[in-house]
C-alpha cells in the first residue's frame, strides 16, 4: 500500500484553497508527509480522483477543500468498491466547515496537517440517498446532511448566485432570495415505517450537527449512533421563518411549534409537485427520494 494522496479543489472557499495550496504543500513536506496530489478540474472530478487513488493502492486519501470536496472524495472511496480500504484525511479550506465541526478535525489547516501525522482514527456513519435521474435510480452518499424544499432552494440560489461572498453572507442572501418566491409543499413522508402527509417548508436529514455555514441544525446529532436526525419544518409562515432564523444558529429552534426532530434509519419522501433535493450542498434533482444510514462505514483522521 502507498501513503497519502491529496485531492485539491482549488476553487473551494471562493478560491482560497488555490491561494493557500503552495503554503499547505510546503508545510506537508516539512512535516515529512510528502505531497503526491491531484488538482480537481470540474465539479465531480474529486469523485473520480479519489476512486482512482484507492485503486492505485493509497492508504489515505486527503480532501483539501470544503464540505463539498469532502463529500465528493467520500463518494469516490465508496465507488472504489470497499470504503474500508482507505482512510479519509481532511484539510479544510472551504467556506463553511460544517462537517469538521462535528467530526473533530482542526479548522486551521496548519493543525489539520499535523493531525495527519498523529493518525488518530474515528469511525463515523455515512448517509445515503437514492433518487431518480433520467429514469435511472442513483445512489449517492452524504457525510453531513441532505435536505429538500426550502433548504435545497437555498443551496440552489447560494451556489449559483452568492457563493463568492463567503459562507455566512452567501447563505443569508440565499435565504432572503428564497423567501421571496418559495411556497410550502405537501409531501408524503415515511420515517421508519410511519407515514404522514404534512405540508412542509423543509425536511433535513442530518448526520452532522451543523449546516449553512455554522447553523446548529441538529444539536443532538451523533455521527456514530447509526441514525439520522430528521428535522421537519412544517407549514411555517415566511415572516415566522425569518424571525426564527437566529434560533437555528443557537440550536434553540427545536422548541418551535412547527419544528419536529426525529431519529431514524430510513426515510422516504415523495410529492405531487416538483421539490428540489440536495446532499452536502450539491443539487441532485427532485423527489421522490429515500434516505438511509451506513453505520461506522468511514474511517476519518481527526
Amino acid at each position: 500500500m502507498l501513503g497519502a494522496r491529496f485531492i485539491v479543489n482549488p476553487v473551494a472557499g471562493a478560491g482560497k484553497t488555490g491561494r493557500h495550496w503552495p503554503q499547505i504543500k510546503a508545510l506537508l513536506k516539512s512535516c515529512g508527509l510528502g505531497c503526491e496530489h491531484d488538482i480537481t478540474e470540474a465539479p465531480g472530478h474529486a469523485v473520480e480522483l479519489a476512486r482512482d487513488a484507492v485503486g492505485r493502492g493509497y492508504e489515505t486519501v486527503v480532501s483539501v477543500g470544503g464540505d463539498g470536496t469532502i463529500s465528493e472524495v467520500v463518494n469516490g472511496l465508496y465507488q472504489s468498491g470497499d470504503m474500508t480500504e482507505a482512510t479519509l484525511g481532511i484539510i479544510n479550506t472551504g467556506t463553511g466547515g460544517d462537517y469538521i465541526r462535528t467530526v473533530g478535525v482542526p479548522r486551521r489547516y496548519e493543525d489539520a496537517c499535523r493531525s495527519l501525522l498523529q493518525q488518530n482514527h474515528r469511525k463515523v456513519d455515512v448517509g445515503t440517498v437514492e433518487y431518480h435521474n433520467g429514469g435511472d435510480t442513483v445512489r449517492q452518499l452524504f457525510v453531513n446532511f441532505a435536505g429538500l424544499g426550502f433548504d435545497a432552494e437555498i443551496v440552489r440560489r447560494t451556489t449559483r448566485q452568492f457563493k463568492s461572498l463567503g459562507s455566512t453572507a452567501s447563505y443569508l442572501l440565499g435565504v432572503l432570495a428564497t423567501l421571496l418566491c418559495y411556497r410550502n409543499r405537501r409531501v408524503t413522508l415515511t420515517i421508519d415505517g410511519e407515514v404522514t402527509g404534512p405540508e412542509v417548508c423543509a425536511v433535513i436529514m442530518n448526520n452532522g450537527r451543523y449546516g449553512g455555514g455554522g447553523m446548529l441544525t441538529a444539536p443532538g446529532a451523533d455521527i456514530g449512533d447509526g441514525l439520522l436526525d430528521v428535522l421537519t419544518i412544517g407549514n411555517i409562515s415566511k415572516l415566522d421563518l425569518l424571525w426564527s432564523l437566529p434560533r437555528i444558529y443557537k440550536g434553540t429552534h427545536l422548541t418551535h411549534r412547527h419544528v419536529r426532530m426525529q431519529r431514524a434509519r430510513r426515510i422516504e419522501v415523495s410529492a405531487a409537485k416538483p421539490i428540489c433535493l440536495q446532499a452536502d450542498g450539491d443539487l441532485l434533482g427532485y423527489l421522490p427520494a429515500s434516505f438511509g444510514i451506513m453505520p461506522a462505514a468511514l474511517n476519518v483522521i481527526v
